[in-house]
């Protein structure tokens, strides 16, 4: 009898205890210090442009500052690397998810961290259409004059933000198509640097995103000449795809979103996925990204990490069926 009164007890005190002593959830204190959002690339770039619009308003729904990191070298992948080893806490997120360093050098690159069993999706918050421009020095006004006076020369060559990446293998796929068969694509740290280098008159042409061309295009130092979605992109509606001007190519365009290391919990990732929505839906947000023309396209991490899936199959037929791995 003394054995089975003592057992109601302490499953009574047991009880008490979790009612006004409740077990604290992994995300019961998150966030409780600075949250890192590592940018792989350097600043100044339209993956930065983002990440800092992102910053700006951040302090309406979190209750620590969000600070922007930019990780650079190798590529866009020291920074992946630096993420896929951290503390799986939340407080060390991946921005820039979805580009070509997670679709595209996969399938030509052997990594030392696979981008889907190693990162997880939180988010997507934009995605970017690619363009190719030309200084405005060049003769061509036009992407097949331009083509037409490529075949004329002896030496193409082609700035890009990162070698492999989706801006890369969007012009490597351009000029295959187009029969520009000596183009040589130039990589660079991220995208700034990449329109330095035509401004600079390092390379005769560039691949990049909107935001990094639309500052020098609007002062008369670049032109562009087509953009590589299936449809005109609405932040550029005067410019033609590759696909109207007879190049038969196309891509997805630069996805941004956010990952966070495997073995993040699940209540943490919820957190941030839910306050990255909250975000994405604030009026000065979307004038931030009206501003570097990007569109707000947020996705939550089911649908995310679908497109995500079907980028790196769609890249993978891409690189097949050109043959450039």
């Amino acid at each position: 009898m003394i054995i089975r009164d003592l057992k109601k007890i302490t499953g009574f005190l047991i009880l008490a205890m979790l009612l006004f002593f409740p077990v604290l959830s992994p995300a019961a204190d998150f966030p409780s210090r600075p949250i890192s959002l590592v940018v792989p690339y350097a600043a100044g770039g339209a993956t930065d442009m983002v990440a800092r619009a992102l910053e700006k308003v951040s302090g309406k729904y979190l209750p620590v500052p969000l600070v922007v990191v930019n990780h650079v070298g190798g590529a866009g992948i020291l920074g992946r690397q630096a993420v896929v080893s951290s503390k799986p806490d939340g407080y060390t997120l991946l921005f820039g998810y979805g580009s070509g360093e997670d679709l595209v050098t996969p399938h030509t690159t052997k990594l030392t961290y696979d981008p889907f069993k190693d990162l997880l999706p939180v988010c997507q918050i934009t995605i970017a259409s690619l363009v190719i421009v030309v200084p405005a020095s060049n003769p061509a006004r036009t992407l097949k004059e331009f083509i037409d006076w490529a075949r004329t020369q002896k030496n193409v060559t082609g700035a890009v933000s990162t070698r492999g990446a989706s801006v890369d293998i969007t012009m490597q796929a351009l000029m295959k198509v187009a029969g520009v068969d000596q183009a040589v694509t130039v990589p660079f740290r991220g995208g700034a640097e990449a329109i330095t280098a035509v401004l600079g008159g390092h390379t005769v042409f560039a691949g990049g995103v909107p935001a990094e061309v639309m500052t020098h295009v609007r002062a008369g130092r670049l032109r562009i000449l087509g953009v590589s979605l299936p449809e005109r992109d609405p932040a550029i509606p005067d410019v033609p795809t590759f696909i109207e001007q007879g190049y038969q190519t196309w891509t997805m365009g630069a996805i941004r979103g956010v990952g966070v290391p495997k073995g993040t919990p699940e209540a943490v990732v919820s957190y941030l996925e839910a306050s990255f929505k909250k975000m994405t839906e604030d009026p000065e947000f979307h004038g931030l990204m009206r501003g570097i023309l990007h569109p707000v396209l947020f996705r939550d991490r089911k649908v995310f990490g679908k497109n995500l899936l079907d980028g790196y199959q769609t890249y993978g037929r891409l690189i097949d069926e050109l043959n450039l791995r």
